[in-house]
């Protein structure tokens, strides 16, 4: 959540050929526009990063109000949306947040749940319900709102998740004919339902491949995990590559990546594995990222996958089938000309994906719900 919302304040404060990229809504010139962030924290950071303009401590006494205060000092509010960062049970104090708001206000719904609790349901509907417009990432999570939840369907638009250009230069020798060791790579927060032990098991069923591939395993435990069980997922992880017998092909690497090294080590990759356990997962931003990067991608069946893979930019495999996977590495390993199709696709579709396309729509819906405020102030 942090990493997407850095991103999406970068892109919607980067110049343009044209001048600063912001919105003029009306209160001074262009470049008087400003982006700024509320970043809720377990404690006060005494030196926050840029453009935060202020800092929602969870357990404070008015924390919400306060947090709604400095919201209101901006033409939009664009709330970002997922149970588990707000206070209270399922984050339910974010409601105390859209409730208090006086300025129009943009939901980004990172999780639509098909069987939420009661409670969560509650959270959701009456968050659409003060919120002026709904934000969802993909098509699937759109349907699953209108479906399965009380909101008003001309609310919701649909802008991807957004992505960094990794793109390789025109000179790039990737997808060629693979001759060299050939690199599977899976990052991101690791924690269970990541299925990377699944990646682990078909490696072994890769083993006669030559020349042999290895699967890079990239990112930190996520803070939560880490908290509650330590590096126990991890180990287990180093512990079965060794009983599986590819220990020397699967290498870990728990560092947090910046972006020039997360760019290097995507274009190190010839194929980018999703092997996660999870049915419900309508947004991937790991996923976007791989497409966007035009890597081929080989992917357990969720819905994001299913929707954003359709035109042939991977493949689509069963959840919890290491024979599955193995397959379809082999596949874009051996079978002629399907890496570079699948390369070729995943670079037609990237466009529209990056987070300079993303913000100029997240632009326009924020002056569009702005106009439509106006019209109905003074109706």
């Amino acid at each position: 959540m942090a990493t997407f919302t850095d991103s999406l304040v970068g892109a919607l404060t980067a110049p343009t050929e044209t001048g600063f990229a912001t919105v003029d809504f009306g209160q001074g010139p262009p470049t008087a526009r400003t982006v700024g962030v509320v970043a809720i924290v377990d404690s006060p950071e005494p030196a926050p990063r840029p453009l935060v303009t202020h800092q929602w401590e969870r357990s404070a006494r008015r924390g919400a109000a306060i947090a709604a205060a400095a919201l209101n000092r901006f033409d939009v509010a664009i709330i970002q949306h997922e149970y588990g960062i707000y206070s209270g049970r399922d984050g339910v104090d974010v409601l105390e947040v859209v409730r208090a708001l006086r300025v129009p206000a943009i939901a980004v719904l990172h999780t639509v749940l098909v069987t939420p609790t009661t409670q969560q349901r509650m959270i959701l509907e009456e968050l659409a319900r003060h919120c002026a417009a709904l934000v969802t990432m993909t098509q699937t999570a759109r349907q699953r709102l209108i479906e399965h939840y009380a909101v008003d369907p001309s609310k919701v638009s649909v802008i991807p998740h957004g992505a960094t250009a990794h793109q390789p230069g025109p000179h790039s020798t990737r997808h060629q004919p693979i001759s060299r060791t050939p690199v599977i790579l899976t990052w991101g927060l690791l924690g269970e339902g990541k299925g990377i032990e699944w990646g682990i098991d078909a490696m072994a069923q890769l083993a006669d491949l030559r020349p042999a591939a290895h699967y890079r395993v990239v990112g930190q435990t996520h803070p939560r995990v880490l908290a509650r069980h330590g590096e126990s997922y991890r180990t287990g992880l180093v512990r079965r590559a060794a009983q599986r017998g590819v220990a020397n092909a699967v290498h870990f690497d728990a560092r947090y990546l910046s972006s020039d090294e997360l760019h290097r080590l995507i274009q190190q990759a010839d194929v980018v594995l999703l092997p996660y356990d999870s049915r419900e997962q309508v947004t991937s931003g790991v996923l976007i990222e791989a497409v966007a990067a035009g890597k081929p991608v080989v992917s357990t069946d969720f819905p994001h996958a299913r929707e954003l893979l359709s035109s042939g930019a991977g493949l689509l495999v069963d959840r919890e089938s290491p024979t599955a996977i193995a397959a379809a590495l082999r596949q874009v390993f051996t079978e002629p000309g399907l890496a570079a199709r699948m390369s070729a696709e995943a670079k037609r579709i990237a466009p529209d994906l990056l987070w300079p396309a993303v913000s100029r729509k997240y632009h326009a819906l924020a002056a569009e719900t702005l106009q439509a405020d106006a019209k109905l102030a003074t109706a």
